[in-house]
């Protein structure tokens, strides 16, 4: 179809395409599915940002006079500009002075747009709304026309921010903090100046004459690489090769020497949907890193799976303590990449480093010159002298790497660490008072695990700025325990000491140890996220030099991480089959570990789950593959799965699964179970429930601290009736407020009681609770779901998984520690085991409660 130019027209009218390499008007081809949106950061006359929406082929554009504002009570002004052609979205330059929107522009933010009903519709009435999926603006967003004036030469729009879980109160933090390009990496300052502009990708016109054909092969071209990567699947997450400590740089060409980075280890995954970075033990944190990931999704590839090093960087040079500040302020970080492990569904693993490097170096070429993603150079042999420069130049020292060795997961002698100062993480135990007015603590009480014991390695007490003594104040106020976690502790210690949950790891650097093993002018650099505290142990450097070939040349290729091998795939007498099937993508979560964690959380899941009713979502091949729900038993089932006959409301009679040990929780793991869902009461008692479940379901525009609200709201009116309660975040978006019963009202008189509590809510405030299912009148409200209290009904369980990513548990949680929470989802796995070894129990009282829905109490509710 032949493109048409009268919709840009106007576009085009005012501009002088031999002066500027701004791209000619021409309709283009969209996107079928999602489309884009864009905001340039726009330095003309006066400094606004251009918001742009891919519809019908062009760009529809407002200037957004101070830049978009998370405040739902801010409204910017919006006015609307002439439509611009698609391959608008890619430009990043200077316009020349004396032509229309002569100034810098920067590419700031980018993504897809979602709207809500028809855009031409709203365009044409005026209110138009929208979800954005960007790196900067995202969830729910509206223009709004205002009402035009006499003499009105363009349209004046309102932009303004839904109230859901992306807004703040804070608005101007979005522009204020984000200050660099989003594609480069520049500021406003280096785009002026052309630095660094190189291959970046701008658009550049070549002549006149040329504009129109380079435009309209521009927009093929990108259609082609999105319409070819959207079908390629993104590699799935591995662990990463780990450094051996040696106190000696390797000798000879048979290495290659790097520069240690001060960072967080990142491994990215790039595919159809976009880019990813994940930890070194698998956490998601692209949140955390959007420009990289943007970034990277920019690649001239399918799919790539890529391992570096993020850091950000201050005036002496990468620094850990900057990149902390960086994550809180949101402040510039930069990817160093030095591997690459797959490209285009081919896994490169196998090959030798250098042979991965230089496909990584031309990968990045691709990029162009960016600020945000950087090729790690090395230096092939003279590691000695490599070490010695990066001393000199105060680095913390180098990574050496075997040339030719594959890629494996894992710490291994075929990369080699070597340290200028020593530097490691310790795990924080405890700490001392301080003397000193207005100092929260003296010195840090740090060890490592050793054997499952926490071994003290000393105190650590400089390196503390002032806002850093009150971050680590306030961790500490949530984690006071009465005994030492260390194994011992000398006496003076044990004296002064006061103690603390032992789950926060500290980065120190340290001149040397002691004869006893303690840390010798320890200064704090910065508390670790990435890293669990059960894994820091003592680096203890291999005095020996490496030698140039290891035997590791030899073997094989190894997986994402170790085999399970034949009598350790049993868990209580269990067999797993496929115990290394990976169930949660991202995460590395194995269908062993899933097993394992079911074996050990029996303990305070079974006594709010054995024996009721329950129904499975099973997910044989993970979640990201097809899962099911299932409420019957099937044949095939294993014994441990018990069965019972129950009557449902047809008359028919069905088989019904339910657990009563640990064994059974294992076994549903072994039959691809990611979720348990139960009944309200017990099969020895099946018609009269022993909880009462309000389960609070919020609009996707409601955000958590609303959810809080509400859970607190009913609970205090439960207490009110005489009812006590408890709180269940969901693993979702959601919070239960669960009361345990006396089992002797029946499922009607519950039922009852509940609705009447809930349409209660929603009539006092109907502008944020609603009591009906209807999704329609559910916007913008919680939806207080008492139809968990009929017969046949389930929750999700207590301690149960969820089939989602990142594989969130359903935890039960203390009134206090809600109020804390950011999410409904913030708990894992590894979360979970440390409640249970911490003897963290918010609902000890919930089964010693004794409380029952009398006659007086229901009627003081329908009264």
């Amino acid at each position: 179809m032949a493109a048409r130019s009268e919709p840009l027209s106007e576009y085009n009218r005012r501009r002088d395409f031999a002066r500027t390499r701004e791209p000619k008007g021409i309709v283009a081809q969209g996107r079928q599915s999602r489309k884009r949106f864009l905001v340039q950061k726009h330095a003309a006359t006066r400094l606004h940002y251009d918001f742009r929406l891919e519809w019908e082929g062009v760009l529809k554009s407002w200037a957004v006079i101070r830049g978009p504002s998370l405040n739902p009570e801010d409204k910017r002004l919006a006015v609307r500009t002439e439509d611009h052609p698609l391959a608008y979205g890619d430009f990043e330059g200077t316009i020349p002075e004396g032509e229309y929107g002569g100034g810098t522009v920067m590419l700031w933010d980018t993504g897809w747009w979602e709207p809500e009903g028809d855009p031409a519709e709203g365009l044409k009435k005026g209110k138009l709304s929208f979800r954005l999926h960007g790196s900067r603006m995202k969830g729910g967003w509206a223009l709004v026309r205002m009402r035009p004036q006499g003499g009105e030469k363009r349209e004046n729009w309102l932009l303004v921010k839904h109230s859901d879980e992306i807004a703040s109160e804070d608005g101007d933090a979005l522009v204020e903090d984000q200050v660099t390009s989003i594609r480069t990496g520049r500021t406003m300052e280096e785009i002026a100046s052309g630095k660094g502009e190189g291959k970046a990708r701008v658009w550049h016109s070549r002549s006149t004459a040329a504009n129109l054909e380079a435009g309209a092969i521009a927009e093929s071209g990108d259609r082609q690489k999105w319409r070819s990567r959207s079908f390629a699947k993104a590699p799935d997450f591995r662990p990463p090769q780990l450094a051996t400590l040696v106190t000696k740089a390797p000798a000879g060409d048979d290495w290659l020497s790097e520069v240690k980075f001060d960072g967080y280890r990142l491994v990215c995954t790039v595919g159809g949907d976009g880019a990813r970075c994940y930890t070194r033990n698998g956490l998601d944190w692209t949140k955390k890193f959007p420009a990289i990931a943007a970034a990277l999704a920019e690649l001239d590839c399918k799919s790539a799976l890529i391992d570096g090093e993020v850091v950000a960087l201050s005036q002496e040079g990468s620094s850990f303590s900057a990149l902390q500040k960086a994550l809180k302020t949101g402040a510039s970080t930069r990817l160093y990449a030095f591997d690459l492990l797959e490209l285009d569904g081919k896994d490169l693993s196998r090959q030798p480093l250098v042979e991965r490097k230089a496909k990584l170096k031309a990968l990045l070429d691709t990029l162009g010159v960016t600020a945000t993603i950087q090729y790690s150079e090395h230096v092939r042999g003279s590691s000695a002298h490599v070490l010695a420069a990066m001393c000199r130049a105060g680095q913390e020292g180098i990574i050496a790497k075997e040339a030719n060795a594959p890629y494996r997961s894992g710490r291994s002698r075929s990369w080699l660490k070597v340290k200028c100062t020593k530097r490691q993480e310790f795990v924080i135990g405890g700490y001392t008072p301080s003397s000193k007015k207005g100092r929260p603590f003296a010195s840090l009480l740090v060890g490592t695990f050793e054997g499952g014991k926490l071994v003290y390695r000393g105190g650590v007490g400089t390196g503390f700025t002032g806002k850093t003594l009150d971050e680590l104040a306030a961790l500490f106020a949530r984690r006071k325990r009465q005994t030492s976690p260390f194994d011992a502790v000398p006496r003076e210690r044990s004296r002064d000491g006061l103690w603390l949950k032992p789950d926060l790891v500290a980065e120190v650097d340290f001149a040397e140890f002691t004869d006893d093993g303690h840390i010798r002018h320890g200064s704090f650099e910065g508390l670790r996220e990435d890293k669990e505290a059960k894994a820091v142990k003592l680096e203890t450097p291999n005095a020996a030099t490496a030698k140039a070939k290891t035997r590791l040349r030899k073997s094989p290729a190894a997986k994402s991480s170790r085999p399970i091998a034949k009598g350790e795939d049993e868990v209580l007498g269990i067999r797993i089959s496929n115990p290394d099937r990976i169930l949660f993508q991202g995460q590395g979560i194995r269908k062993i570990d899933l097993a394992r964690y079911y074996a050990v959380v029996a303990e305070r899941m079974l006594p709010l789950a054995a024996g009721h009713p329950l129904s499975l979502v099973r997910c044989p091949q993970g979640r990201q593959r097809k899962c099911f729900y299932q409420k019957h038993a099937s044949d095939g089932f294993p014994n441990e799965i018990r069965e019972v006959p129950i009557e449902e409301a047809s008359g028919e009679t069905k088989n019904y699964m339910y657990l009563d040990n640990a064994n059974g929780l294992v076994a549903a793991v072994q039959m691809g179970t990611l979720e348990f869902h139960i009944w309200g009461s017990t099969i020895d008692k099946l018609e009269q429930p022993d909880r009462l479940v309000f389960d609070l379901d919020p609009d996707p525009s409601v955000g958590f601290a609303t959810v809080k609200y509400a859970a607190k709201a009913l609970r205090d009116e439960l207490g009110r009736i005489g009812l006590t309660s408890f709180a269940l975040v969901t693993g979702g978006k959601g919070v239960h407020v669960v009361a345990p019963l006396v089992r002797r009202a029946p499922w009607e008189e519950v039922k009852r009681f509940a609705k009447t509590v809930a349409q209660g809510f929603a009539d006092r405030d109907p502008d944020r609770f609603v009591a009906t299912m209807s999704k329609a009148k559910r916007k913008g409200r919680i939806f207080i779901d008492w139809l968990r209290n009929e017969r046949g009904a389930t929750a999700i369980a207590p301690y149960s998984t969820r089939a989602r990513e990142g594989g969130p548990i359903a935890t039960p949680v203390g009134w206090d520690e809600l109020e804390a929470l950011g999410a409904a989802n913030a708990f894992q796995m590894a979360d979970i085991l440390q409640r249970i070894e911490s003897s963290t129990d918010p609902w000890r009282e919930f089964g010693k409660a004794r409380q029952s829905l009398t006659k007086k109490l229901l009627d003081s509710v329908a009264g």
